[in-house]
């Protein structure tokens, strides 16, 4: 599966060549472009557990069933809300498109209205379903969209890693996702992202923190990650996403990432 390597969580149209070249860091994107091409398998299908925490401590939680698949060079996501009530059988569509003239698309099934709605570029900034991960956020990034830069070699976890800012190149990027810069911290012995700070163009800034990975036949996968969106000091409101039940490379049917598909359900 090509570059679903929370590259989306990053916040990670192209300009002038001359710009490029002036602010882009060929060993950062030489790194970022080992952490787009890790494997991580053809489909992936998994349990997934959104815990919604906001300012006061107040958590709300909602279980959901996701699937993923490689379509070519191209991506399809499927995501199923089963619980509780108030979201129940909500399904959200994306396809990942590995052209990068052409955008990618998401769609949302609301079951109240009983429609699927098609997802904007507009919106894309948004919250997903009132988490702290946007539209925009659930999408991998063109690379040749960004100029890299290394700031230094850290540690997380006790693992080497390398800190490296990614910046847009242009405005509809920008206005698109909601994202100023991010700031990625890429661990040396698996290229997985473990750790990156969104900032915001309005002045917020969003932590994602990648808690535990493991290794799976070679491909590495996320057992649980947060995302925290803060003003200065004070904490807005949190988001642990968890993980269990992975199947990997199993079969997974085309149908399952379809529009149609979003209405019927599980």
């Amino acid at each position: 599966m090509n570059a679903k390597k929370l590259l989306f969580l990053l916040g990670v149209g192209a300009t002038l060549l001359s710009t490029a070249a002036v602010a882009d860091d060929a060993n950062a994107r030489s790194i970022m472009e080992q952490v787009d091409a890790r494997d991580d398998g053809k489909t992936l299908e998994q349990d997934m557990l959104m815990i919604l925490i906001d300012k006061n401590g107040n958590e709300r939680t909602r279980d959901l069933k996701s699937y993923a698949k490689d379509f070519g060079e191209d991506e399809h996501r499927t995501m199923f809300f089963k619980s509780p009530a108030d979201v129940k059988n909500t399904a959200f569509l994306t396809y990942d498109y590995d052209d990068s003239a052409k955008d990618d698309d998401q769609w949302l099934y609301l079951p109240a209205l009983k429609k699927v709605k098609r997802i904007p570029s507009t919106d894309k900034s948004s919250s997903f379903m009132g988490s702290d991960f946007s539209y925009f956020d659930m999408t991998d990034r063109d690379l040749e969209n960004y100029d890299f830069k290394l700031l230094q070699e850290t540690k997380v976890r006790g693992h080497d890693a390398w800190m490296i800012e990614s910046t847009p190149r242009n405005q509809k990027v920008i206005d698109e996702s909601g994202y100023e810069k991010s700031i990625a911290i890429v661990r040396k012995d698996n290229h997985v992202v473990v750790r990156a700070i969104n900032f915001m163009t309005n002045g917020k800034k969003k932590y994602l923190d990648v808690t535990k990975i493991h290794e799976q036949n070679g491909i590495w996968l996320v057992d649980e990650m947060s995302m925290t969106t803060k003003k200065g000091k004070s904490t807005l409101h949190k988001t642990i996403l968890k993980f269990s039940n992975v199947k990997l490379n199993a079969t997974i049917e085309d149908d399952v990432f379809t529009t149609r598909r979003l209405e019927k359900g599980l």
